[in-house]
């Protein structure tokens, strides 16, 4: 049976599709059969009049996943806001039934999805006049726990500590929560990884340098969040 795990933020530009591409590499190290899925995607390049998933492309790049990159991303939008946003100029709005078929289609030949979701997690997909879909409705929907990536400086403590709250609140699991851009001889981003854990209750799994192209986290327990 297929495990996964969602990938969130506290905001945009935290790293997101670095770290899950680094994720998805140790799954792609252990032999296992590793994918990547994204539900939409904004800000992409276009090759004639096709729209390349940037972040998909970006993950497959870096991980050496074989993975189809037609399979990654249901939606794919040119201008780089959010989703629901993108999709009233350009159509095409994200249906969580698409969403949800796309990841189960992935189900059936992979064994550990990793699923990456868009800016914040207060992010929308969609938002019309009778329909609304964020990123804890897909969460939700596809009975997912999550990691939270979370830049390691100034002002994370308040910003990682309300994203853990906001999906507590929501029944939504945390299994952990990775630090970007840290500097390990820095004592004030010590000190904040130190303080998030206590406070949140959420253990720090792995603190990620600029640059680095491993995470200094065992693929077993990289396995053991995924479910």
């Amino acid at each position: 049976m297929a495990k996964g795990i969602f990938i969130t933020g506290t905001g945009t530009d935290v790293g997101k599709t670095y770290i899950t591409a680094l994720l998805v590499k140790k799954l792609q190290e252990t032999g296992v059969m590793a994918a990547y899925y994204k539900a939409a995607v904004s800000g992409n390049q276009r090759q004639g009049q096709r729209l390349l998933p940037g972040d998909a492309m970006y993950v497959k790049k870096i991980s050496g996943i074989s993975q189809p990159l037609d399979t990654m991303v249901p939606y794919i939008y040119e201008q780089a806001v959010s989703p629901h946003l993108a999709a009233r100029s350009e159509g095409n709005p994200v249906q969580l039934s698409v969403v949800r078929q796309g990841y189960l289609t992935l189900c059936q030949h992979y064994q550990y999805i990793t699923m990456e979701g868009s800016g914040g997690i207060l992010c929308p997909l969609c938002w019309e006049e009778k329909r609304q879909i964020w990123l804890e409705d897909v969460i939700q929907e596809l009975k997912l726990s999550c990691l939270v990536v979370a830049e390691a400086g100034l002002g994370t403590i308040n910003a990682t500590l309300l994203t853990v709250e906001y999906l507590k609140a929501r029944q939504i699991s945390v299994k952990g929560i990775i630090l970007n851009h840290f500097h390990n001889e820095d004592p004030m981003e010590q000190d904040n990884c130190r303080v998030i854990e206590k406070k949140g209750g959420i253990p720090v799994i792995a603190c990620v340098a600029k640059g680095d192209l491993n995470i200094d986290i065992s693929a077993e327990k990289l396995m053991s969040f995924y479910s």
